[in-house]
């Protein structure tokens, strides 16, 4: 069965201010250790639903019932829509942009470029957008302290995180501040963020529902990040770059989930 899976995937990948915010995440954490076009216009959202999208590399659109988009990892690609906010990082030029797109109201930089970590915890729309800053290799050897930031988008009840360019394990205190993680979009190339091994390791430790693979460049990296989940996590490639999800429609058991492109 899990042959057939890689087969299926082949043919796919081939074709602002802190404000002092509740967080439902962190409470709940605490009490339990593609381009699409332009003219695309998709179905509206029920008020539990959430559309993630996924525009290529490590940018997707996240969309909220209430009609708030945001684009992750902006690099100038928006997915043919301006989107209400954008998260960045900047460990390489394909994570970021020093000219966004001007009609773009908020820009959230994983990194201050004035020194120290960048802080965010904002609302926008019907969406909560927080911030944990990690480190970052800054070279051969060294190490860029506060260099990337894991971005937190609490939206109806959900709890979804993007890894952004993670280089390190998560311990207790990093968890401490993220919290909970329903969905978590992860980096899987192996060598530019960590290795695979490693980044299954990170997952266990969050214990998000639904994982969903970003930057790997090709299907031969994404089948070896696959052959190293064994059987941890429920398999499903599927044909659309977006998926509305919801609080109500979690998977019991967790799932990978593939999203075409890359």
């Amino acid at each position: 069965m899990r042959k057939v899976f890689l087969a299926v995937l082949l043919f796919l990948v081939g074709a602002g201010p802190a404000l002092a915010l509740q967080s439902d995440c962190l409470a709940m954490a605490s009490r339990e250790p593609g381009i699409m076009p332009a003219a695309y216009t998709p179905a509206a959202l029920e008020a539990d639903q959430v559309r993630i999208t996924y525009i290529g590399h490590s940018s997707f659109i996240i969309e909220s019932p209430g009609g708030t988009r945001i684009v992750t990892d902006y690099a100038g690609n928006a997915g043919g829509i301006v989107p209400d906010a954008v998260t960045m990082n900047h460990a390489h030029r394909s994570h970021y942009t020093d000219v966004p797109d001007p009609a773009i109201s908020h820009v959230l930089r994983g990194w201050n470029p004035d020194g120290g970590p960048a802080q965010h915890d904002v609302e926008i729309g019907d969406i909560r957008i927080r911030n944990v800053t990690t480190d970052i290799r800054g070279g051969l050897t060294a190490r860029e302290k506060d260099g990337n930031s894991i971005f937190i988008f609490e939206v109806a009840g959900l709890c979804i995180g993007h890894l952004g360019h993670l280089h390190h394990l998560l311990g207790p205190d990093y968890m401490g501040l993220i919290g909970r993680l329903d969905i978590v979009m992860v980096p899987v190339d192996g060598g530019y963020t960590m290795s695979q091994a490693a980044m299954l390791e990170v997952l266990r430790t969050i214990k998000a529902r639904i994982v969903i693979p970003m930057h790997y460049f090709g299907p031969a990296t994404l089948n070896r990040f696959i052959g190293t989940m064994g059987q941890d996590f429920e398999l499903e490639v599927s044909t659309n770059p977006e998926r509305i999800v919801s609080v109500n429609n979690l998977p019991a058991r967790p799932k990978l989930l593939v999203l075409p492109g890359h």
